[in-house]
């Protein structure tokens, strides 16, 4: 199933997020049906702040790499363009010709600031992200590809109505669905979203900061996509530092070995053994 199909199915789907070619087999293994190719994750795991530090070239370098390792489809979180009309169709040009399922693209100044992160964000006028996601429509190599439309009206404080008519802006351009962004706890702007959006397009979400909101509830309104969207990453980080601090506070890598997989599971789960037996078909 392509990610268009897996928009318009009628049904709800978690899309857990992958930041490089390991976390997305971790993905593949799960039996999650999409990845999400999120810009914190994957500017994150290059020690780099999710406010365009990394070039697009940086990051479609390591979704390339996501998509090597993946058996599903791909969204890449193209955050405002990193630019204008033109470097949208650059970029969906490429994400298209690779094989990328979609790209989301958000109503965020360039260079953009992650919506967690203070509460000045500014929003391009609206006509802005519609021609962007017309370009993205007529640059695209594959008809399956698909361009989602993020509002930040809810992030940036601008209320529902705001919310809906840029929505409506961006469906009239063209947008596969509608990505609804909020950071409050409850969810309640989200439920009033989609209840007056009454599903014109499938919506997208990505309950980072409400994720006590029943999937149940969300289904019904019209929630196609169900991002997790920066979880592996943050486990990582976890996990990372807490053997790190064992390892310098031990003075030794003894007695680690619970904290970490091993390397029999490294090897197992890159598929080692099939080298070996590729090796004894190709190797004369």
């Amino acid at each position: 199933m392509n990610f268009k199909q897996l928009l318009n199915n009628g049904q709800l789907d978690m899309v857990l997020e992958a930041h490089n070619g390991l976390s997305a087999k971790v993905v593949n293994e799960a039996g999650y049906n999409a990845i999400w190719a999120s810009g914190l994750s994957i500017s994150s795991s290059l020690g780099l702040r999710d406010c365009n530090e990394a070039s697009w070239s940086q990051v479609l370098d390591i979704v390339e790499s996501i998509y090597d390792a993946s058996e599903i489809p791909i969204l890449f979180d193209g955050d405002s363009g990193y630019g204008n009309f033109n470097n949208v169709r650059q970029l969906v040009k490429r994400l298209s010709h690779y094989g990328i399922g979609g790209i989301s693209l958000e109503d965020k100044n360039f260079p953009k600031m992650n919506s967690f992160i203070g509460d000045d964000q500014l929003l391009v006028p609206y006509q802005e992200l519609a021609g962007k996601i017309k370009a993205a429509q007529d640059i695209k190599k594959n008809d399956d590809f698909v361009v989602i439309a993020r509002t930040e009206s809810l992030i940036a404080g601008l209320g529902i109505d705001e919310a809906l008519e840029r929505a409506n802006h961006y469906y009239n351009a063209g947008a596969d669905a509608i990505f609804i962004h909020s950071k409050q706890s409850d969810g309640q702007e989200i439920l009033d979203f989609a209840k007056q959006w009454n599903k014109r397009l499938p919506l997208v979400v990505a309950p980072t900061t409400y994720t006590s909101l029943p999937i149940e509830v969300l289904e019904k309104l019209g929630v196609s996509i169900y991002l997790c969207a920066n979880h592996l990453m943050r486990a990582s980080l976890f996990n990372m530092r807490i053997v790190a601090k064992l390892i310098k506070e031990k003075k030794s890598i003894n007695g680690i070995d619970q904290h970490i997989s091993s390397l029999e599971d490294v090897f197992s789960f890159l598929n080692y053994k099939e080298l070996d037996l590729a090796e004894n078909k190709y190797s004369y």
